[in-house]
């Protein structure tokens, strides 16, 4: 079938981690602009840190969920394709533009990197929910207990078993992160099979709720725009206060 109904507790939730993750990038660039003080530690700070670590989960979870969805509603291959290559091209984008603004640290496998491999192992991998649910602790688990300095270089580092670290402004490789995704669809496809409405209820009353919705119906738009748009706006407030 070409068109599904809209899963609006699945677009706000996704909504909810677009806006937490503005609010987190608009005080990263305030920082970057020396206008936070004391200046902050966006990679050491427990506070910074720990809400990275929540906002790509629960965005990474919604795409788990999502791809549950498509599932049940048979989405076609092509449509799955267009929609799969506006991610890997955004991707790419991200990189260019990482290198131009951060070139030491410039971004090889951010989030939308991660999308674009996640994504066809999601749609195509024939498994159950029972089955998703174990490859996502597989995933989980593993880098903690696989690590090889092999893996640390630019061209490996995006698998997850790396000895440190690497310099770049975002990093969400595969492992463990296909683990959060594999448990997104798994929770998916049992609450489509036992409890639907968790998923297809409708929302609460209010302009909230349907602002956080449509927010996450433009997710990928959204996350393309609007650090560009903050960045030129505290830029030309620099200027205007000089």
């Amino acid at each position: 079938m070409s068109t599904s109904p809209r899963f609006l507790r699945l677009d706000a939730l996704r909504g909810l981690a677009m806006v937490w993750m503005t609010v987190f990038h608009f005080c990263f660039d305030l920082n970057q602009a020396g206008w936070l003080q004391p200046r902050q530690s966006f990679t050491d700070d427990p506070f910074w840190t720990g809400q990275r670590l929540v906002i790509v989960s629960t965005f990474v979870l919604c795409v788990g969920l999502s791809q549950a969805v498509a599932r049940q509603a048979q989405v076609p291959t092509r449509r799955f394709l267009r929609r799969w290559l506006q991610i890997a091209g955004c991707a790419v984008l991200v990189s260019l533009g990482s290198m131009w603004m951060f070139p030491n640290s410039w971004i090889s496998f951010g989030v939308l990197h991660a999308v674009a491999v996640m994504l066809p192992l999601l749609r195509w991998l024939p498994l159950g929910a029972v089955g998703w649910a174990l490859l996502g602790t597989v995933a989980l688990l593993l880098p903690a207990f696989v690590a090889h300095p092999g893996f640390d270089g630019r061209w490996t580092n995006w698998i997850g078993l790396v000895t440190r670290l690497p310099v770049t402004q975002d990093y969400v490789p595969l492992l463990p992160w296909l683990g959060v995704a594999a448990w997104g669809q798994a929770i998916g496809l049992g609450l489509l099979a036992r409890w639907p409405a968790l998923l297809q209820g409708p929302l609460p009353a209010g302009r909230p709720a349907g602002a956080l919705a449509w927010m996450g119906q433009h997710a990928l738009s959204w996350y393309m725009l609007h650090q560009p748009v903050m960045i030129g706006a505290i830029t030309a407030v620099g200027w205007l206060l000089r």
